[in-house]
């Protein structure tokens, strides 16, 4: 099933979309990150540049007292938005600019904003479970008469980190590819949000490889002082929008 959607800028109005996306091969996750390296290397200083302004704005706003966190998880998506179409140009033979990050905040802003909440509302929720199970370890081990046990609190911990976790893989499904739905194809927040979840649920033999490779790259980026993430971040970045066009754009 494709669709096109006119209306969202000439980056989405001359690539049709499989509206539910695509099942691809587990290769494809290496793929996706062969491919966002290619990307990365027809401009490395700008993404250098570009990433690490991104990094210093969001973890600058972090700071702030009372606000930071809401505002660094409200501006999240449309920063990766900015970053998508920047991807896009370089695709198509133009060049990434540095404003291009900022390009969120020019159009679909209001629907970015839109998953930067669900994605707040859910991370309270996920802190709400994490904090009522281990709380609920703690009053156990009150209401047998004395000091919850390290064993207690240990097992009760482990039990929230799990249930945070399980809550938290479905959430980033979700919000994985909205911006580049919302921003290169005009779809609404909702739809965009399900059409993330499912396309990775479909696909997730290459998200695992994807996640495999990534792990990997981590260690080794760690090695020379973290001096390697200056590369694998802008690599990484480029492979939420290689492995878009993988699902969601080829033919």
């Amino acid at each position: 099933m494709t669709a096109s959607s006119p209306g969202a800028g000439p980056a989405a109005q001359h690539e049709p979309l499989h509206a539910e996306g695509r099942k691809v091969d587990a290769g494809r996750g290496w793929g996706w990150i062969a491919e966002a390296f290619d990307l990365f290397r027809r401009q490395p200083g700008m993404w250098i540049s570009i990433v690490l302004a991104a990094g210093i704005l969001l973890a600058v706003i972090g700071m702030i007292p009372g606000l930071g966190s809401l505002a660094s998880t409200l501006l999240f998506p449309i920063l990766g938005a900015g970053l998508m179409l920047g991807c896009k140009a370089l695709d198509e033979g133009g060049t990434l600019e540095f404003e291009q990050l900022f390009a969120g905040f020019k159009q679909k802003t209001g629907e970015l904003v839109l998953v930067g909440v669900f994605n707040l509302v859910c991370g309270v929720i996920v802190i709400f479970v994490f904090a009522t199970v281990v709380g609920g370890g703690v009053f156990m081990g009150l209401m047998r008469g004395g000091v919850p046990g390290a064993g207690l609190s240990l097992a009760a911990m482990l039990i929230g980190l799990l249930l945070a976790a399980g809550l938290l893989v479905p959430v980033s499904m979700a919000v994985w590819f909205a911006p580049a739905l919302i921003v290169l194809h005009d779809l609404a927040p909702a739809a965009a949000l399900k059409a993330s979840f499912f396309a990775c649920l479909a696909n997730w033999m290459p998200f695992l490889v994807y996640s495999v490779v990534l792990l990997a790259l981590c260690l080794v980026a760690a090695i020379p002082l973290g001096l390697g993430y200056l590369v694998l971040l802008p690599v990484l970045t480029a492979s939420v929008y290689t492995a878009y066009r993988d699902i969601f754009c080829a033919g």
